[in-house]
Parts: C-alpha cells; sequence; structure tokens
C-alpha cells in the first residue's frame, strides 16, 4: 500500500505513459480531454444548432469511459489513498500567497480563499471561473487541444504545434502567476 500512496518516481510513471501512448499511437487514437467537451456537447444535441458538434459521439466513447475512470480514480486516490490534505509547499510560497490574501495555502489542495463556496458565489469568484473557464475553453479550442493533449500526446509525436501550444501554455501560466493573480487577489 505505501506504493500506491507515495508519488511514483519518474522512472515508474514515465515508461508507463509511454506505453499508453505506444497503445493509443498503435490503435490511432489521440488523448485528450478537452475534445471530450466536444462530445459531451454533441451528445446533448448542440449538432442540432451549430454545424461544429454534428459528429458522431459514438466514436469518442473510449476517451468518455477514460472521462468517467480519471473521475472515479481521482475520487478513490482523495478519499483512500491520501495520507494528508497537507501540500508540501515551499515556505516562501506560502508567504508570497498570504501577501496577496490566500491564506492557509498548503493546508489543502484547494484553498479555501478561491474554492469555498462562498468564494464561487461572491461576485468576484463567480466572474473570475466564469472569464476564466471561457478562456480556457476557448483556448483549449484555437490551440486545437489542453495541456494533456498537446504536452503528452503532441510532444511524443514531435509535432511542432504542440510544442507551440505547450511553450504558449508556460508563458500563459508565467503571465498569470506574475501579472495577473497579484492584481486579481
Amino acid at each position: 500500500m505505501e506504493f500506491i500512496t507515495q508519488p511514483w518516481a519518474w522512472y515508474v510513471a514515465g515508461p508507463i505513459i509511454a506505453f499508453i501512448m505506444f497503445l493509443l499511437y498503435y490503435f490511432g487514437e489521440r488523448f485528450g480531454m478537452s475534445s471530450n467537451l466536444e462530445t459531451f456537447c454533441s451528445i446533448g444535441g448542440a449538432g442540432k444548432f451549430v454545424d461544429y458538434f454534428k459528429i458522431d459521439w459514438k466514436e469518442n466513447i473510449w476517451n468518455l469511459i477514460f472521462v468517467a475512470g480519471a473521475i472515479t480514480g481521482g475520487f478513490i486516490a482523495s478519499n483512500w489513498l491520501s495520507t494528508s490534505d497537507v501540500v508540501l509547499l515551499n515556505p516562501q510560497t506560502v508567504k508570497d500567497l498570504a501577501e496577496i490574501g490566500i491564506v492557509n495555502a498548503g493546508a489543502t489542495y484547494l484553498p479555501d480563499t478561491i474554492f469555498s463556496i462562498d468564494a464561487m458565489l461572491s461576485i468576484k469568484g463567480f466572474s473570475i471561473l466564469l472569464i476564466a473557464g471561457i478562456m480556457v475553453g476557448f483556448g483549449a479550442r484555437w490551440a486545437g487541444g489542453c495541456t494533456s493533449g498537446h504536452a503528452i500526446v503532441g510532444l511524443s509525436n514531435l509535432e511542432l504545434p504542440s510544442l507551440i501550444s505547450v511553450i504558449g501554455f508556460f508563458i500563459g501560466g508565467l503571465v498569470m502567476t506574475w501579472l495577473i493573480l497579484p492584481l486579481i487577489f
């Protein structure tokens, strides 16, 4: 059980990811989470209103099963395989976050300052979630995939668009961390 509850070393997790990528490549499938949003919209009937969603969602059933597995696995790991909710953060990071109003960083995986129901139902919290959701959804579709699709699959296939997208993701993360987040909080 100790092996399961501890972070896995790169030499264990890396080959497992490489093996999964090989299987996906062999069977002609592509991995990514954001493409499931298209599938969910197609299932919900969005194809009646927008031609973009006129796809045969049954071709992507394996990816929907993957999403269900990710949700189930996350629930199992969170409830039965985690030894603690405490996240080991650098003390300087905790101090920096406290200075911009995010208190108790590292006490749990999701700080209450941002992720509590009260924070989400405030005008500020709701606005942040709405704008961030639109930007992430639009960005994922504009880039032709999400971080998992580009960073894991695209880079392993040596695709130049994925390299450009991943560089853009990192630049966006740095801009958010150093410029926008301090302004918001």
